[in-house]
């Protein structure tokens, strides 16, 4: 059977580093099945998916000869080896709204989502420590007063608990483009509205102010630019005139849960491609 790896590569722009880490992996018999790279704001970033046939893979000779490349080439340099048919292992991210959180622990218990493993949950607050407990989760609290310093300690987490995928379920903090590219199209967000209308924390309230008579929800891929990645799905409800902030709050939280959800399943069944900043099912 064949041996698997993932092998992200990132740092400042320069010349040859695609040239020098392919032709390193063409030395050791790898065949590389596919490659994404990206440069923006003269900051680099590249994914490798990589496979060797039996008996061909020399683990140790890999994992050396990225390790020199990285430090030649001043860049960060991650290999991981994978089975090509395990659960992809998510990890969820929360802060204190418990409806998304909870429709994924449901989902998780009824195996409607087979193809994941829900392994870690990790929150800037501890509100929703006792549901995530409760569902037999592992459940990680970290402070958010130093973003850079939280984040390192989640990028920690998530490569401790060999995770391949992120899931915001209203987690209310912004990520910066160092975490996120470590994850490129593989951390999924929910926000309260119909995007590109009503980005930022008040979606809800700015719709009900503008006198907005549907109003919707919008799972996506999270980018650098705040609530602009590509969408995977989206749904709607119709406001009815009488209805008040709270109420409209409540029915859009139903909507949050069951799309998120729905986008999470789109996912692991591989059928999303993200096309210069769209996402087309295939």
């Amino acid at each position: 059977m064949n041996k698997f790896a993932t092998i992200t590569v990132i740092g400042r722009d320069k010349t040859g580093v695609v040239a020098r880490i392919t032709s390193f992996l063409f030395e050791q018999k790898a065949n590389i099945e596919a490659l994404e790279e990206q440069v923006t704001r003269g900051q680099f970033s590249m994914t490798l998916q990589v496979s060797w046939p039996d008996g061909q893979l020399d683990r140790a000779r890999v994992e050396t000869g990225l390790d020199e490349l990285a430090r030649s080439l001043d860049m960060e340099i991650k290999v991981r080896f994978t089975e090509p048919r395990r659960r992809q292992r998510m990890a969820v991210m929360v802060t204190k709204e418990p409806h998304c959180l909870q429709k994924i622990i449901e989902a998780v218990k009824a195996r409607s989502l087979s193809k994941a493993e829900a392994a870690l949950v990790v929150s800037n607050r501890r509100d929703l420590e006792p549901l995530a407990r409760r569902a037999g989760l592992s459940f990680s609290f970290v402070p958010w007063d130093d973003r850079a310093r939280a984040e390192e300690n989640v990028l920690r987490l998530l490569e401790e608990y060999e995770i391949d995928f992120v899931v915001l379920a209203r987690f209310m903090k912004i990520l910066s483009p160092n975490f996120v590219w470590r994850y490129k199209n593989k951390i999924i967000n929910i926000h309260p509205s119909l995007l590109p209308s009503f980005p930022g924390p008040q979606a809800y309230r700015q719709a009900y102010e503008r006198g907005v008579k549907i109003i919707g929800v919008s799972a996506h891929f999270v980018t650098m630019h705040l609530d602009e990645g590509p969408i995977i799905a989206q749904d709607c409800f119709r406001v009815r005139p009488e209805m008040t902030l709270k109420e409209i709050v409540a029915a859009g939280q139903k909507l949050e849960a069951t799309t998120l959800l729905r986008a999470i399943k789109l996912y692991l069944e591989k059928r999303l491609d993200v096309y210069w900043g769209i996402v087309k099912e295939v």
